[in-house]
């Protein structure tokens, strides 16, 4: 009847009289939050120009749901094969951003069972050297565990199922009360149980910069969140002797993080290779609770069933609630001999890495493994033409970062 009657000329006038209103009552409420706001800060500072500099730009954008995933299965859907590197003879250092679709963001495969066992056992004996979150960052931590909570059970139905409390991993059993106060655990640690990626919080400062404030690393190979917690992002770089980075990427990346919006995540892709078959912490470069962790320590020249190809897929995103930038780090890992077996991949494979500069070839420990690996590539890569690859096709072939 109300509907029917807003269908007259006088409901039309009664429904925009209604919807001024409501305007009007909106503007009001919100200016007196405004001078509420004011009000306290002033009380305490006695500056009104601070609180005007310092408020975040609102953000008004929902997340949605993704897509589900066609036929994920945990036992049969495999990891992705990014083979993201190319062809010298310059290594390009650059920031390597392409935006990717909303449903994207989390990739889960056939090797969850081991990374979940995996990320527990490392949340059990290590603690907060690897999950910690700042009590500043409690609300995005809250707001990470809040957005996978809605995006899983949508993306990946067979694994997960949105309870009126939480989540459940069908797979696993586990139930997860996302709603209790306190909650059970830390919401990062929470969080790490429910994907394989490492995930990381940044939260803008009143000075514009952006601090690790919340993380959970627990598969990285070859940094530890103890040595980066509280860090600016230009300090994370800096203390990790990234190569060029204050030259060539510091200033990119800060304008980045500036400008970040909420309704588009972006992708980039790195590689590095490895000479032990350790997952979680690349124990060549030294023991994770030594003081100093380097390539100096790593044995030279191990024969190449030794040699391991780790591949990140990392994902950059401004959560929507509290603008807090989340990373997500997933981490790709196979033996160099598996991955040489591919087309066209041990002769590009070959090419990057002597594409490496110094800087590079140090920061990714060529010294210690580079003799054998490109001998063995090198000869893989004969193998292929020989039998008939023709290296002309690749770009058909094989896109990056695939």
């Amino acid at each position: 009847m109300i509907l029917a009657n807003l269908q007259t000329p006088s409901g039309i006038i009664l429904l925009a009289t209604l919807f001024g209103a409501c305007i009007a009552m909106n503007y009001i409420l919100a200016r007196r939050r405004k001078i509420a706001q004011l009000s306290t800060f002033q009380s305490t500072t006695g500056n009104k120009g601070d609180l005007l500099a310092k408020a975040p730009a609102p953000i008004c954008f929902k997340s949605q749901s993704p897509p589900a995933y066609p036929d994920w299965s945990v036992d049969r859907t495999k990891p992705l094969p990014y083979r993201a590197f190319r062809h010298g003879p310059k290594y390009q250092i650059t920031m390597g951003l392409r935006t990717i679709e909303p449903d994207e963001w989390i990739e889960l495969d056939n090797q969850f069972p081991k990374f979940h066992a995996d990320k527990a056992a490392r949340i059990e004996e290590r603690g907060d050297k690897c999950v910690k979150t700042h009590p500043d960052a409690i609300p995005a931590a809250t707001e990470l565990l809040e957005e996978l909570a809605s995006y899983l059970p949508a993306r990946y139905p067979s694994m997960f199922k949105r309870t009126s409390v939480g989540i459940d991993n069908l797979w696993s059993g586990e139930s997860f009360n996302i709603l209790e106060r306190p909650l059970r655990e830390d919401p990062m640690a929470t969080c790490a149980r429910l994907v394989q990626d490492d995930l990381a919080l940044l939260l803008e400062q009143p000075d514009g910069t952006y601090r690790l404030l919340a993380g959970c690393i627990l598969l990285a190979g070859f940094w530890r969140l103890s040595d980066k917690f509280g860090m600016s992002l230009s300090d994370i770089h800096t203390s990790g002797d990234v190569p060029h980075f204050q030259e060539k990427l510091e200033k990119g990346m800060t304008k980045f993080f500036q400008r970040l919006k909420s309704h588009t995540i972006y992708s980039r892709n790195n590689y590095f290779i490895q000479v032990d078959d350790s997952l979680p912490w690349s124990h060549s470069i030294g023991s994770e609770d030594a003081p100093v962790v380097s390539w100096s320590t790593a044995e030279k020249n191990k024969i190449i069933q030794h040699h391991w190809f780790r591949s990140e897929r990392q994902s950059l995103r401004r959560l929507p609630k509290t603008g807090a930038v989340c990373f997500t780090i997933r981490t790709y890992f196979l033996p160099i001999k598996e991955i040489a077996q591919e087309d066209y991949v041990p002769g590009r494979l070959a090419s990057a890495v002597r594409s490496w500069d110094d800087d590079v070839a140090r920061y990714k420990g060529r010294e210690k493994y580079g003799e054998v690996l490109l001998s063995y590539l090198d000869r893989k890569h004969g193998d292929q033409v020989k039998n008939g690859l023709d290296v002309r096709g690749e770009d058909e072939a094989r896109q990056f970062p695939w």
